[in-house]
């Protein structure tokens, strides 16, 4: 029986599950709900025989995923100081065994660039833009989600691209490792057909095994998830760091963080 989802598209051909992020109004930014149904599909996916490979977009030829729904952040729903709504990525796509694609098709930014980097292969679309939005709007996420990126694209680079905030475009990331292969935005299809083709050409006991191990290799960053914030994190955050970082987003103005790092003395 096929699941109806609310925030994404499911369907199967030809062996591949496309998942689609379906929030154009949002550019396919995520709530809490998003990514339960993100993680349902994912579940899905593995369990279905006739499904070889996984891809992950977005709807449209603007977005691929801009992250959280920041005003579902902005109402305490979604990843503040506290407990997480949601399994994170870096779990939900490790407990897939299939292989996933991450079609890129547009702006990939903050959760939307962690998918990037978490799944098995990141093909992008020339006009495609990577970032992590996270530091601009006090957003302080830590564990897996932060650290394994150093093992996709080094530290310096993974440093540059948290602490700053900077954003980069396909050429880049295909220069720096995130992403696999980049071509014309009328050329993608093809491009995911041929990588999930060569993909469904070869043993899938194999695929199987060789993504676990894959995982197993960042096995010792679980522990890590969350532990900075619960441990560096100022009690009154959310109400200051935070609230000014998502009402300044919100009312599309520059954040002025510079009462709170005189107050913290940082």
């Amino acid at each position: 029986m096929t699941t109806i989802f609310k925030d994404i598209r499911y369907e199967v051909v030809n062996h591949v599950a496309t998942l689609t992020i379906n929030r154009p109004e949002k550019l396919n930014s995520v709530t809490a709900d998003s990514l339960r149904e993100i993680e349902e599909a994912l579940d899905q996916a593995g369990k279905d025989p006739q499904v070889g490979v996984v891809v992950l977009t977005g709807v449209g030829d603007k977005a691929f995923c801009t992250g959280a729904d920041v005003s579902w952040q902005r109402e305490g729903k979604m990843g503040r100081v506290g407990r997480m709504e949601f399994t994170p990525p870096y779990m939900i796509f490790s407990r897939c065994p299939k292989p996933i694609i991450a079609r890129v098709n547009g702006f990939a930014i903050g959760g939307g660039n962690h998918f990037a980097y978490f799944c098995d292969f990141t093909i992008a679309a020339e006009h495609a833009v990577f970032g992590q939005s996270e530091p601009r709007v006090a957003y302080p996420t830590s564990g897996p989600v932060v650290n394994y990126l150093v093992r996709v694209v080094g530290h310096k680079r993974a440093r540059e691209m948290w602490m700053l905030g900077r954003r980069y475009t396909a050429a880049q990331m295909l220069d720096w490792g995130l992403v696999n292969a980049v071509v014309p935005m009328d050329q993608l299809d093809a491009e995911v057909a041929k990588w999930c083709d060569e993909l469904l050409a070869v043993s899938p006991t194999c695929l199987k095994v060789y993504k676990a191990t894959f995982i197993q290799e960042f096995d010792d960053l679980l522990g890590q998830a969350d532990f900075l914030r619960r441990w560096m994190v100022p009690n009154d955050f959310p109400e200051t760091e935070q609230k000014e970082g998502t009402t300044a987003f919100l009312e599309k103005r520059k954040p002025d963080y510079s009462r709170f790092r005189k107050a913290r003395g940082t």
